[in-house]
């Protein structure tokens, strides 16, 4: 397994392309309500990568081996849908949750980053535990992130901490390198044991993404080829940052002005 250590000149074009990547996400916010398909969100955030950021959607016409082409500009997953959701003529309803996948690429190189958000004002109140305990999962897991730690240490922060909140860790699918390509190694798994697999190096960039479901972690794929459920219907939440290894500990890349900030409770952890 070769994990490539960016050169200033990568860290700085990825600084960019993750930040566009964030930005979607703001610009997209207001429009995520009741009454809203996830085909018009998708255009919506096809049209401000292409129109007003000069970017090229990542997911559209994506093909990894074995799969078909993905026919759309991001993912949206809801509800129960644990990742990679095709946008659809099915509206959002009051009470929705939905995870909105963002990647773009500008000069050659892919930003990363998805939100979980609370549709409409009757979203019941285990759905937004669940939200909330995925997000401070994903923190958890960037603040393992520093030289001399290994990405072993991501996994069993985050499966401690969610399987302590009674909720499980989707093992199917994990983070990713990112840079000039959309995935590359390192896998970053979401459990696992702390002081394995490959040591942190200053220069390398890749994603943290946990998976979390409220029920049992299995997962079912839909007849599409691409939406992943959970086997037994429970909902599912997912957060992902892109991180940068520096000198002296981890810098989260795919930051905006809307990003919502680490989570107070963890300040002292």
């Amino acid at each position: 397994m070769t994990i490539s250590i960016k050169t200033a000149h990568d860290i700085e074009k990825m600084r960019i392309a993750c930040r566009l990547g964030a930005e979607v996400l703001d610009f997209i916010t207001p429009y995520v309500k009741p009454g809203v398909t996830t085909d018009e969100l998708d255009r919506l955030c096809h049209d401000y990568m292409v129109n007003e950021q000069g970017c090229i959607p990542a997911p559209l016409n994506y093909a990894p081996p074995g799969y078909k082409p993905y026919p759309k500009s991001i993912c949206t997953s809801v509800n129960q849908v644990i990742c990679h959701g095709l946008p659809a003529d099915k509206a959002l309803k009051n009470g929705d949750i939905v995870n909105l996948d963002i990647t773009v690429i500008k000069d050659g190189y892919h930003g990363d980053t998805s939100r979980m958000f609370l549709v409409g004002d009757n979203v019941a109140s285990h759905a937004k535990r669940l939200c909330q305990v995925t997000f401070e999962c994903m923190w958890i897991g960037i603040d393992t992130v520093k030289p001399g730690g290994h990405f072993g240490d991501i996994g069993a922060a985050i499966q401690k901490y969610a399987e302590s909140a009674g909720y499980s860790v989707v093992r199917e699918f994990c983070g990713h390198g990112v840079g000039l390509r959309f995935h590359e190694e390192p896998q970053v798994l979401h459990y696992g044991k702390a002081g394995t697999g490959p040591a942190f190096i200053p220069g390398m960039i890749f994603t943290i993404e946990p998976m979390i479901n409220a029920g049992k972690r299995d997962i079912k794929s839909l007849s599409d080829g691409w939406t992943i459920v959970t086997k037994d219907r429970s909902l599912s939440a997912q957060w992902e940052h892109t991180v940068l290894v520096t000198e002296t500990g981890v810098e989260v890349l795919t930051v905006s002005a809307g990003s919502p900030p680490r989570p107070e409770t963890l300040l002292l952890g």
